[in-house]
């Protein structure tokens, strides 16, 4: 299942059918507003023939200076790697892996251009700061997160079926975009751009306002006994959101089948 943190752009405004990647507001520079220095191309490039302007393809951008191939005294070349259709997408997805795995302070824009066998100023094409980018990771997490739950789950069937499918939605994303969901848990207070936390805020809370309806739902029917809908709610989404401090995507049991036990648990409870 391809990751929902390196799909096409869509609007985080938009209720999408699962997939997201924020758009020009938040991550689309323009690229005519930047372009690296000799420096970021490197010096011998000032020697260098000027090339004839590639071909353009449907659908792509034309390449800036960030973006045009140079080549170096080894034969390395930065830039756009040849198959990476969408830039932003995998300089996400690779920022992404970086921060989950060493933490945000401890990683650096350089560290994942040369993952991506980009010139730094390449990254700075798509991205102002390192900040820009962790913002932008937890914004497009959060509306996966909130599509998914939105997806999966059917007024018209039972509550408790849709809490099972709710849960079910929100640990299958989990698994599917584990370092991006990492990267969300642990950096969503750090969040700098104040309007972006604000947009935060709202995807949050809807995610959580579904599962109080349906606990809502479920209390008012019957089906469920008596309980607080926004304790309740809260209790689900620790045990399903902080299976990131133990869970490994590909290890013992699936994400989904942790979240049919507990939601088992939960409305059955533990007594036989």
């Amino acid at each position: 299942m391809r990751p929902w943190c390196v799909s096409r752009a869509r609007n985080h405004r938009r209720v999408a059918a699962g997939i997201y990647i924020p758009t020009s507001r938040y991550i689309n520079k323009s690229q005519s507003s930047r372009s690296t220095t000799l420096q970021d191309r490197g010096d011998h490039e000032q020697d260098a023939p000027a090339r004839p302007a590639p071909a353009r393809r449907r659908g792509r951008p034309p390449k800036s200076a960030a973006l045009r191939v140079a080549a170096d005294g080894d034969g390395a070349r930065l830039g756009r790697p040849p198959m990476m259709t969408d830039p932003r997408a995998e300089i996400l997805r690779q920022a992404a892996q970086m921060f989950a795995q060493k933490g945000y302070v401890d990683s650096s824009l350089s560290e994942v251009a040369r993952s991506l066998n980009y010139s730094k100023g390449a990254i700075y094409n798509y991205f102002s700061s390192k900040q820009e980018i962790y913002d932008a990771i937890i914004i497009f997490t959060l509306t996966g997160l909130n599509d998914a739950s939105a997806a999966a789950v059917k007024r018209e069937d039972p509550p408790a079926e849709q809490l099972k499918q709710f849960m079910v939605a929100h640990a299958r994303f989990l698994a599917d975009n584990y370092d991006c969901f990492v990267t969300m848990l642990v950096g969503f207070s750090g969040m700098a751009n104040t309007g972006l936390k604000g947009d935060a805020l709202a995807l949050r809370d809807a995610h959580e306002g579904l599962l109080r309806r349906i606990i809502a739902d479920g209390v008012a029917d019957g089906s469920f006994r008596e309980v607080g809908a926004a304790m309740t709610g809260r209790a689900v989404l620790s045990l399903l959101s902080w299976m990131v401090r133990w869970f490994k995507p590909g290890g013992g049991k699936s994400a989904e089948e942790v979240a049919l036990e507990y939601h088992d648990l939960l409305v059955r409870g533990l007594v036989a």
